[in-house]
């Protein structure tokens, strides 16, 4: 899961905001580094990690109606992350805690390619049918709904039956990030560089960010996720810089720097390990995944959201999908890469936080087609010119 000209409505499509990389890649990725760690050391590592995870099958909850998995050897996994609100003081004016993030990776069966689907959290759905713990039926919604609605309800669970029962996409695996996880995931990095357009003044909440480039920490790393009432107030807006600040923590993540520091990269990921609810057994699997990512490419790797436009008839300051979204899901369910008509609002994961491509990327754009990452929200495209001092413009980015 970001930009709106105050113009909301059904006036034409809208170029959506794409997430860069992503939580889980930032995990899967850095579980690689455990190799630089010898002896005794992997065996403690290994044990600790396992142990921080939480791990949790939902497939009693998932019902007998699921979708066929079309497709041997694909992979279709969910990220959903957590903003339970413990100790935040309600920093985006809500109360109950939710999913406020939903992306959809697809991994290809040869490893060829990969893309992840962004669903906004405000998106207008009618909820199917879920189930509790106990299997007891926890009734559909009577109207539509926003999305997160599934996982106030019921949990990972529900969300992913939503996912597959709107979709027809079957859901492989799951994963739950807790917001509260980054905190300690960025001062292991000892802080996350990030562009920040303008200036963020939340005087209800204490929280002041100057615009331009600058390093963020602790609190205030949380905080700028997951503030809301800045801008434009949209929760599209609130995306735009989740996906920014989650390209530069893989940036941090997976450079040379950390993994030429075994004690930081197992800060990192005891940190990041604490923050996951998952169905994967252990970390080796978490690792395999990552190594499918790594064996991929970032330039065969692209980023998109699920096509829509502003519609508040359904719910209060909601969005729905445009009809092109069937193609999109069709194009999960056959195993085949995205097509120009959803590659020209998505982004390539080789392109770097100040909008330029990385250098093992391919020239072209790869599998992955535009990586400019352009958009046209009221504060600019995703990727970020760079001012005569070299830094990325705050106008921009």
């Amino acid at each position: 899961m970001d930009e709106h000209d105050g113009s909301p409505g059904r006036g034409g499509r809208r170029r959506a905001a794409t997430p860069k990389r992503t939580v889980v890649r930032v995990i899967v990725a850095s579980l690689l580094g455990l190799g630089l760690v010898t002896g005794v050391g992997i065996v403690v590592a290994y044990e600790r990690f396992n142990g921080n995870l939480t791990h949790v099958d939902v497939s009693d909850q998932l019902g007998d109606d699921r979708p066929d998995q079309a497709i041997e050897g694909d992979l279709n996994v969910l990220v959903m992350g957590d903003d339970t609100r413990e100790g935040s003081n309600g920093i985006d004016s809500e109360s109950g805690g939710g999913s406020d993030t939903t992306i959809l990776f697809h991994l290809s069966a040869d490893r060829k390619f990969a893309y992840g689907i962004s669903i906004p959290r405000d998106t207008a759905v009618m909820r199917p049918e879920c189930y509790e713990e106990d299997e007891t039926p926890i009734a559909a919604s009577d109207g539509y709904v926003k999305w997160n609605d599934a996982f106030l309800v019921g949990g990972p669970a529900c969300t992913i039956r939503q996912v597959e029962q709107l979709t027809g996409v079957f859901v492989d695996k799951y994963v739950v990030v807790d917001f509260n996880g980054f905190k300690g995931m960025v001062d292991a990095l000892d802080g996350v560089e990030v562009c920040i357009p303008e200036d963020i003044v939340d005087t209800e909440h204490g929280i002041t960010l100057k615009a331009g480039t600058r390093e963020i920490f602790g609190d205030e790393a949380l905080s700028y996720v997951r503030v809301r009432n800045v801008g434009d107030g949209t929760d599209l807006q609130r995306i735009k810089r989740q996906q920014t600040f989650i390209s530069s923590m893989i940036s941090e993540a997976v450079g040379a720097e950390m993994l030429a520091r075994p004690d930081q990269l197992l800060r990192f990921l005891n940190a990041a390990t604490k923050s996951l609810t998952t169905d994967f057994d252990n970390v080796a699997q978490l690792a395999k995944l990552g190594q499918s990512f790594n064996g991929i490419g970032l330039d065969n790797i692209a980023f998109v959201t699920t096509p829509w436009t502003y519609d508040t008839d359904k719910v209060s300051g909601g969005v729905e999908w445009l009809p092109e979204v069937e193609d999109l899901w069709q194009l999960v369910i056959d195993d085949q890469p995205l097509t120009e008509e959803f590659l020209d609002d998505g982004i390539s994961a080789a392109t770097n936080p100040d909008g330029t491509t990385s250098e093992s990327a391919d020239p072209s754009g790869g599998a992955t087609g535009s990586s400019d990452g352009a958009s046209d929200g009221a504060t600019g495209g995703d990727g970020a010119g760079l001012d005569e001092e070299g830094r990325a413009d705050a106008s921009l980015c």
